[in-house]
């Protein structure tokens, strides 16, 4: 049995990739490199190829002999999604049916989907549980919306057995092996902290002091992307158990940190000063995001390890402090 990781050189895919290999699975990863990095992937069957090359992906699913795909691979930046929809339906809709469509021409019935905590919009109350109403306010979240719609009916048409996860704010680096978050543009809270510390930024903006929040700033749910990459491990093998036909899960570290605190326990674990800068709300900002991840755990056996936000920055600081430049070092 093999794996086929698509987007497996990207951040939250090359640490599955790396904890598949832990738990010794075979692997094979597929990834155009339009932002992901070969140096992420290590030794093993790595094709540069888009998954809606319907012919290309049976080709390697066949080779391969692979019976579950881990679905990454899609664009991801929340702003380029409002100003190009139409890229973001091309690549993250259209490609993915074509993904579906050579799955099921390969005989291929397993797939873990990569959703996102941005199909539920402005959330109407929190925790955030599975069944929470999904009203996403970005095309992005629309997107993995109607994917994770379009998995259903696949289920029904072809057979095929999905889990959708949808993760919230993926944050932190591998702790043994050189393996971090690299992102061009950088959009992302903490690596943005932590540039400041490192003297490539001058400054990080805090939008919003007026939240009905204890001190006013944007809560936010963070969770070490090794936790990540043990979940889909973990709802691969759920899948290969036969027992679930279509299900989706929330992931996520279960308490919400506030941007104020972010930079607080960043400026301990790296002992610089990092300067802010307050400014106005963004629209669209809740104040509060925090997932419930009970049936996660209840269903997949899923155990965070790394809740302590002090840890998962602290990893994060050793990955951006030994890799400055990220994977260009």
């Amino acid at each position: 049995m093999t794996c086929l990781v698509t987007g497996g050189a990207g951040y939250i895919g090359s640490h599955t990739v790396a904890d598949l290999l832990d738990s010794g699975e075979a692997v094979v990863v597929v990834d155009n490199l339009s932002t992901g990095h070969r140096q992420a992937v290590p030794d093993v069957p790595f094709y540069l190829a888009d998954i809606g090359d319907t012919a290309a992906m049976v080709e390697i699913m066949a080779r391969h002999r692979v019976d579950a795909v881990i679905h990454f691979a899609a664009h991801s930046l929340v702003g380029e999604s409002v100003r190009d929809p139409l890229k973001y339906y091309d690549n993250n809709v259209g490609a993915s049916a074509r993904l579906l469509s050579a799955m099921t021409r390969a005989g291929v019935r397993h797939i873990v989907f990569s959703s996102t905590a941005a199909i539920f919009g402005d959330p109407e109350h929190g925790p955030i549980a599975d069944d929470h109403p999904k009203e996403p306010t970005n095309p992005y979240g629309g997107t993995k919306w109607d994917i994770e719609k379009m998995l259903g009916w696949a289920h029904r048409a072809y057979g095929l057995r999905s889990l959708s996860l949808r993760y919230f704010n993926a944050a932190g680096a591998h702790t043994a092996r050189p393996l971090g978050e690299d992102h061009h543009p950088e959009t992302h809270l903490i690596p943005i902290v932590l540039r400041v510390a490192l003297g490539q930024r001058d400054s990080v903006s805090i939008f919003g002091t007026d939240y009905p929040t204890p001190d006013g700033t944007c809560i936010r749910d963070y969770v070490h992307v090794q936790d990540l990459a043990a979940a889909h491990r973990l709802a691969v093998q759920r899948l290969r158990q036969g027992e679930v036909t279509q299900a989706a899960f929330n992931l996520g570290n279960g308490t919400g940190f506030s941007v104020q605190h972010v930079v607080d326990v960043a400026r301990q674990v790296t002992g610089h000063p990092i300067p802010v800068v307050m400014g106005a709300r963004r629209p669209g900002d809740p104040a509060q995001l925090v997932a419930s991840s009970e049936r996660a755990k209840r269903e997949l056996g899923w155990d965070p390890q790394y809740v302590d936000l002090r840890d998962i920055i602290t990893s994060a600081w050793h990955w951006h402090s030994s890799h400055p430049q990220g994977y260009a070092r």
